[in-house]
């Protein structure tokens, strides 16, 4: 089922990635050759969306001067990425967080503002490189509430929204009955984490509305969904990418050096195309005239991926 909208919240503060988030947008830091955010735009392309609302606060005026004003997409580096349903570029929403009380509300503040149907949640700080993700999670998602998912190893459970499972995978959507944000060691119902990636049914505004302030202080997205999932379907999607926490340094990094690898293996394989498809199938056998040589191909160059 297609989804029109997707929210990006990005009014966070950044607090892991100080003191560099002191003067820069954690969503506009750089990702090798890219910003963070350019990431979470182009995957909302890809999944065929018309309309994607950033919700930022203030203090993060930058993003909205890099993305663009007026609905529209600034000017910017496209790389590589087709809609998967539209040839327009989607027009650009910016919602107001005036208060850091957490991605619930981040998204509840988006109520109002989202095209009809279910939307789309992209964390800008969750990289996944490649496949698709919002798009592999379209093509599966029926009906309720679909959370992209990821197994963690036990003692990283506490990092996490888990989710306590209710029944085997099938074409990897995994049936749940809630979730239970960031439990405590030995108390989590699984191994099976929350990953910044959601379709959400718009009954999820009406939810959050009532839901109580938990983790934090903070009004929790995970929350809401499990109050929901009482009454409409909850689904834990097995995305087939790789995910980067680049909310920290270490993730930060490893996303610049898994996002450089990609560039240079494409250059490599680009400049290898023209030069494989000028060799000839088969040897040639004219004499030269005068000589003894025989003419043949010329050598080419092996490039390897």
């Amino acid at each position: 089922m297609p989804i029109s909208t997707v929210i990006i919240p990005a009014a966070g503060k950044g607090t892991r990635l100080m003191p560099a988030t002191k003067v820069t947008a954690k969503e506009l830091l750089p990702v090798f050759d890219r910003v963070a955010i350019d990431f979470a735009i182009d995957e909302a392309i890809g999944a065929g969306v018309e309309r994607i609302i950033v919700v930022i606060n203030a203090s993060k005026m930058a993003i909205r001067s890099y993305l663009g004003e007026g609905g529209k997409l600034a000017h910017r580096p496209r790389f590589n990425v087709r809609s998967a349903s539209r040839e327009a570029e989607p027009e650009v929403v910016y919602v107001f967080q005036d208060h850091p009380l957490g991605l619930g509300h981040a998204v509840l503040c988006c109520k109002g503002m989202t095209l009809s149907g279910p939307f789309g949640v992209i964390l800008p700080d969750d990289i996944i490189m490649g496949e698709n993700c919002l798009a592999e999670m379209v093509k599966h998602y029926r009906r309720g509430h679909m959370v992209a998912a990821m197994q963690v190893p036990a003692e990283e459970v506490a990092q996490y929204g888990i989710f306590r499972l209710g029944g085997p995978p099938r074409n990897r959507c995994i049936p749940a009955s809630g979730m239970v944000e960031k439990p405590s060691l030995g108390t989590a119902p699984s191994s099976v984490a929350a990953v910044g990636r959601y379709i959400l049914d718009p009954m999820i505004f009406d939810v959050l509305a009532h839901t109580p302030f938990g983790k934090g202080g903070e009004l929790q997205l995970t929350d809401a969904i499990t109050i929901a999932a009482l009454a409409s379907p909850l689904t834990a999607y097995q995305f087939s990418g790789t995910r980067y926490d680049c909310g920290n340094h270490d993730g930060l990094l490893a996303a610049s050096i898994a996002r450089q690898a990609h560039v240079r293996n494409s250059a490599v394989s680009d400049a290898a195309k023209p030069a494989l498809s000028a060799t000839p199938t088969g040897p040639t056998h004219d004499t030269v005239r005068g000589s003894d040589r025989i003419a043949r191909p010329a050598e080419t160059t092996a490039f390897a991926r």
